[in-house]
């Protein structure tokens, strides 16, 4: 299979369409029990080791998510199988959606198969286990990481590291509400793997594994694609570090 040629310190993993549409996790090593890109390890061990001494046990709780992982959350929200949530996180009526809302209501909170960005492994939801009893079951809820949830310490603390540039690389790509993705302040992303992740899955690319793959609502997904890869996949330059935005146009066509 042909390869993005990529640069600088990604010079040693090719990224193949294969990996950025999530049909192949052979580059993924272990990190603390969740799958993950080789380039993130450094840095997030590096930050883990800070947030240790501010009193913090960050750990992950979603890390590389496959595209047939993704494809199963997308066919059983959209088939009312799994809940589905509004933009407050509480239960919406699967039976009173409009198709426009069904695909709305999926992807405030859920990505297309093909588009997620822990296809990637560059992207990691975030906890803090010190915060929590042991068999605590993370939800990755807004009620968890503001005020007055457990998290909400932790996150404090990494909005602090964000702001300073003391975060390794890691930033949120769903820091605020664009329209598109709820916000989702656990959600952290490695700026020098998935800017270049990022600009070399296009529409077009996304189009192609989409007709190809056995997913509900295909015909809406296709015929709109380019307005839901605009609210629901791409992440703005400006969302990004300064430092790596540039790389969002290092991506080659095949």
């Amino acid at each position: 299979m042909d390869t993005i040629r990529t640069r600088d310190d990604m010079d040693d993993y090719r990224l193949t369409e294969a990996l950025l549409c999530g049909q192949d996790e052979s580059l993924m090593v272990d990190v603390l029990g969740c799958p993950v890109h080789p380039a993130i390890v450094a840095p997030f061990e590096a930050l883990r080791s800070d947030a240790a001494r501010a009193g913090f046990e960050l750990k992950i709780v979603s890390g590389f998510r496959g595209f047939d992982r993704q494809l199963a959350i997308w066919n059983a929200k959209a088939s009312g199988r799994r809940p589905l949530l509004d933009s407050d996180g509480q239960p919406l009526c699967f039976n009173e959606l409009s198709c426009e809302q069904l695909l709305d209501a999926i992807l405030r909170w859920s990505a297309l198969p093909g588009a997620s960005r822990h296809h990637w492994g560059s992207d990691i939801d975030v906890y803090d286990a010190a915060a929590v009893a042991s068999d605590y079951s993370v939800q990755l809820s807004p009620q968890e990481v503001n005020d007055g949830g457990p998290f909400a310490p932790l996150h404090d603390w990494l909005d602090h590291q964000l702001a300073n540039g003391a975060s390794y690389g890691f930033f949120r790509p769903y820091a605020e509400d664009r329209g598109g993705i709820a916000p989702e302040r656990w959600h952290l992303s490695y700026a020098p793997l998935s800017a270049r992740c990022e600009s070399a899955l296009t529409p077009g690319r996304l189009r192609q594994v989409l007709a190809e793959a056995d997913i509900e609502l295909k015909e809406p997904i296709l015929t709109h694609l380019d307005e839901l890869y605009r609210r629901y996949v791409a992440v703005p330059k400006e969302a990004y570090p300064s430092a790596y935005a540039p790389l969002l146009a290092v991506g080659e066509e095949y």
